[in-house]
């Protein structure tokens, strides 16, 4: 099976991140949220109609990396040592803003957090990493009904975290093993059994970075190095690529009113000087490839 290819060429916000990552839609606030982990910044902008697309930025103490919403205006947020809760009302330097949820391991000076994502049962899913991207220093955690639990050990880049429509699985990758796990699970959102591979992209050698899943369950994963985001089907066939213009993709996610908008974020962090939109954030529309996105989930905690 050839994938269709489809070319995104929309800069939706042109402010250059180090690592951009975390995109999230917010359906309260018709906002998009994400975050320039090396920077330790928040970036947001507006785009309903009186918003006139105002820009936000939010600069941390520390690296924070993903985000799933409370409510109309607090946030969870993933930092290196910690989830907090964080109100978007607060001011560009919101370290008094930040209400800690729970610790993660922030007695380890040597890892951060990275990629994540909140699970159809309001839990939030977290993965860390070595801060210089040391082997098997990562790990995957599962925040829910006031308990942060460990699911997955000797982790090196933590990615693709996200969950099927029906419940049965989750998916994720560490990313230099090239494969993109699927992980069963039971009626209460906890791992049933061993991951198996999914989606085994080492004779392409192929990069999995972030990831998220639409409507019908398919699941959408940047690789990085490559300028896509590819679509994979239940089956774990690709069946769509979305190409932009940028070489280090990082994370889609889905968003827009109708869920009809693939957001996209990009590095710019060792990239090559013919990279000229490196680090800039994307946007094409869904609806000409017949895609629905899954909106997120509301985090409970």
């Amino acid at each position: 099976m050839t994938p269709n290819l489809f070319v995104a060429n929309n800069v939706f916000d042109d402010r250059a991140c180090q690592l951009g990552e975390g995109p999230l839609w917010h359906p309260l606030q018709q906002r998009w949220y994400w975050f320039d982990i090396l920077q330790n910044r928040l970036l947001a902008k507006d785009t309903h109609e009186n918003s006139l697309q105002a820009q936000y930025s939010w600069q941390f103490d520390e690296m924070v990396s993903a985000a799933g919403w409370l409510d109309e205006y607090m946030l969870l947020i993933a930092s290196e040592t910690g989830l907090y809760k964080f109100d978007t009302r607060s001011p560009s330097s919101p370290q008094a803003s930040k209400q800690l949820v729970v610790e993660l391991e922030a007695n380890n000076p040597l890892t951060r957090s990275n990629d994540g994502r909140s699970d159809p049962w309001g839990g939030f899913w977290i993965g860390t990493m070595g801060k210089q991207a040391q082997q098997g220093l990562g790990s995957i955690y599962r925040y829910y009904q006031g308990q942060l639990r460990q699911l997955v050990t000797d982790i090196t880049i933590s990615n693709a975290i996200c969950f099927a429509p029906d419940k049965t699985c989750a998916y994720y990758t560490d990313t230099p093993s090239q494969q993109i796990m699927r992980q069963a699970l039971d009626t209460q959102g906890w791992p049933v059994g061993k991951a198996c591979v999914w989606v085994d992209l080492r004779a392409q050698n192929r990069n999995p970075d972030g990831a998220v899943v639409d409507a019908h369950g398919n699941l959408w994963n940047a690789q990085w190095g490559a300028s896509e985001v590819v679509c994979y089907n239940l089956e774990g066939q690709a069946i769509l690529r979305v190409a932009f213009d940028a070489k280090q993709i990082s994370c889609p996610a889905f968003g827009g009113t109708h869920m009809k908008v693939l957001l996209a974020t990009s590095a710019a962090v060792d990239a090559d000087i013919k990279d000229k939109n490196a680090g800039m954030t994307f946007t094409t529309d869904t609806a000409v490839m017949d895609i629905t996105g899954l909106a997120e989930y509301r985090v409970e905690l």
